[in-house]
């Protein structure tokens, strides 16, 4: 009976909408997407629209290359060169269980998901703090950590945003390590005779028989970009979902999916060419732009903890009216705080 209770439990899920406009002063859009670091896959839709521009199909094959280095030791991402070449300001965050926290002699924190029984530990290390000060007590600690009391090596994922000096660096930097290059995978696909909702920028809640709410157009865009049947057949058994009312049907809608390790400056300059797209007139009355998180990764905004173990989703959407009005919606799972 305990299982059969346990596999009925819910976990915790909140999303949290709000609606603005790109030119207040007081829009937070450019921060969110800074800050918002391990981005897995970007989707944007755009009704009424059967081919990409060449502006938005030029940073869509831009997003690359990420690095994925098979077993890296730490020490190497604390070293004073690593600093130097490829990080302006940041910090190593370790998330560890509590025999490797313990092991590796260093002082953290206990997960806040941890529970009464504490098996989860949290490690903070400023980079710039250790390429500052060389010769200081906490730096010798450190290094002495990574390289003689625990030497942890892990596979990682890397994506470097240069400025000014040449892509090549980090191949050539991490060439005595096992280190290959990626480049995202990109799907492009024309929808026809999509149902799509009616939305009015002023309405995040919707209006009765007038328009939809951010909440159903979430849920509608998940089976959208899930590619789920949206026409609600009889003979159906694999989704009864169908399009929230009042809807309407466009003829095409494009459809762009990003699948890697994507930058938060690469998400940055696509918002801004989205935001650009009506700046001519365009039959769409909106778009959207939807960025999913890594499950696993550390933190989901800034430096807030992230936990994987009941979902891991942490994401974001931003719907983009052609009056340059904007809805934005964050989602995240039970071992998240709120993303405001």
């Amino acid at each position: 009976m305990a299982t059969l209770r346990r596999l009925r439990e819910v976990p915790r899920h909140l999303l949290v909408c709000e609606k603005s406009n790109f030119g207040h002063d007081k829009s937070r859009h450019q921060r969110l997407v800074e800050t918002h670091y391990y981005n897995y896959r970007v989707s944007f839709l755009i009704p009424e629209c059967g081919i990409l521009s060449k502006e938005l199909k030029s940073l869509v094959m831009g997003t690359g290359p990420y690095y994925f280095v098979k077993n890296l030791p730490l020490h190497e991402l604390i070293s004073h060169e690593f600093i130097n070449t490829f990080v302006k300001k940041g910090k190593l965050i370790l998330s560890l269980d509590k025999d490797t926290y313990e092991e590796t002699g260093l002082q953290g924190r206990p997960s806040q998901y941890s529970g009464r029984k504490i098996m989860k530990f949290i490690i903070s290390i400023d980079l710039m703090d250790l390429s500052f000060n060389p010769d200081s007590k906490n730096c010798k600690r450190t290094s002495w950590s990574f390289k003689e009391k625990k030497p942890l090596k892990f596979d990682f994922l890397l994506a470097w945003h240069p400025t000014g000096a040449e892509e090549s660096t980090m191949m050539s930097y991490f060439s005595s390590y096992q280190i290959q290059e990626h480049q995202p995978e990109i799907a492009l696909s024309t929808l026809m005779d999509l149902p799509c909702p009616v939305l009015q920028s002023h309405a995040l809640q919707g209006v009765p028989e007038a328009a939809c709410s951010a909440q159903e157009l979430f849920d509608w865009l998940g089976a959208v970009f899930s590619h789920i049947n949206l026409n609600n057949e009889p003979n159906n058994f694999i989704s009864t979902y169908c399009c929230p009312q009042p809807s309407t049907v466009v003829s095409k809608a494009y459809l762009c999916t990003v699948t890697g390790f994507l930058l938060p400056e690469k998400i940055s300059l696509l918002l801004e060419q989205l935001r650009r797209y009506f700046n001519e007139p365009k039959l769409a009355p909106w778009v959207s732009l939807s960025v999913q998180g890594f499950a696993d990764s550390p933190v989901s905004w800034r430096e807030n903890e992230h936990g994987f173990r009941k979902g891991g989703e942490h994401l974001y959407n931003f719907v983009i009216f052609n009056n340059q009005d904007y809805w934005l919606q964050m989602a995240v799972g039970a071992n998240d705080d709120c993303p405001t």
